[in-house]
């Protein structure tokens, strides 16, 4: 079923060959030099493994940075007080539905890229066999964070604070590398495998009819640099399939794919992501309310 959204998928018993009609970018990369003013929080690249190795499969570096919230953002939920987020388990893995949703994130971006199934994806990367000789060290799960955020820059009086935050940066970014592009199983426990696959299996079975709920919520600017925003568009398919398929509370699933917004995509996109699942959740809530 061919749709006129920005994405538009085949039906998901073939493939989903991914079609984009714009490759437009309006990312800039950030500059390192000793400046007075650093970001506190460096670029997120979301780092595919490949099925076979432990090298990663590409650095993916579409508009990942996230800028201190323009004037009308709602109520940032992340800067209230949280209970401390559990992230890994006796086995020393990590446990939590936010590290699935992230999982699902990294598996349904890939997909698209490559134009494949996102469950065959995630099968074939779970169950790939693992590099002879490759270690993994435990020890970067307690050094990851799921709610590192960007945020406003951060002011630096001399060269060597600039540089030691940078160095701090380049250390984090190099940690999360290490993460996101080790085997599946020696990072997550079987419930965060789980429920990814079960997030996936729910966002293909559900693509086409979100496909064009999607398009008449997007913002305009979004349908015209679709190839800018694929980051953006999984996260709405990954929440509107969790919130339909799967019954999780949308008040939970709308948070979450705040926050993975926070973390991967550029600044307005977190007020905009929020806003198109709220204009969602309304519409899918009067629909349910009229067939009853």
């Amino acid at each position: 079923m061919e749709a006129s959204s920005a994405l538009s998928f085949s039906p998901p018993k073939t493939h989903l060959p991914l079609n984009l009609y714009s490759s437009s970018s309006s990312s800039s990369p950030l500059n390192h030099s000793l400046f007075i003013k650093l970001h506190s929080k460096p670029l997120k690249s979301l780092l595919l493994s490949s099925p076979s190795t432990r090298s990663p499969l590409q650095c993916l570096p579409p508009p990942l940075a996230v800028a201190e919230a323009p004037e009308g953002t709602p109520p940032d939920n992340s800067a209230a007080p949280r209970a401390p987020l559990q992230r890994v388990d006796k086995s020393g893995r990590f446990c939590s539905p936010r590290a699935a949703r992230e999982l699902a994130l990294m598996i349904a971006y890939a997909a698209c890229l490559e134009g494949s199934d996102p469950v065959r994806l995630f099968d074939k990367r779970v169950n790939a066999k693992r590099e002879t000789g490759y270690v993994f060290d435990k020890e970067c799960l307690s050094h990851y964070d799921h709610m590192s955020f960007g945020g406003a820059p951060v002011e630096v009086g001399t060269e060597e604070e600039a540089e030691e935050l940078i160095l701090k940066n380049e250390k984090d970014s190099s940690n999360e590398a290490e993460v996101l592009s080790a085997p599946p199983k020696l990072v997550y426990n079987r419930f965060v495998l789980r429920l990814a696959r079960e997030i996936l299996e729910a966002v293909v079975d559900r693509w086409n009819q979100h496909v064009l709920v999607i398009d008449k919520i997007i913002p305009p600017n979004w349908k015209d640099e679709p190839a800018a925003r694929i980051l953006e568009l999984c996260i709405l398919h990954l929440a509107m399939a969790e919130i339909t398929a799967i019954g999780t509370r949308h008040q939970i699933v709308i948070n979450e794919a705040v926050d993975l917004t926070k973390r991967f995509c550029d600044g307005c996109a977190p007020r905009i992501i929020n806003g198109c699942l709220r204009t969602f959740i309304k519409n899918y809530n009067a629909m349910n309310t009229v067939q009853s």
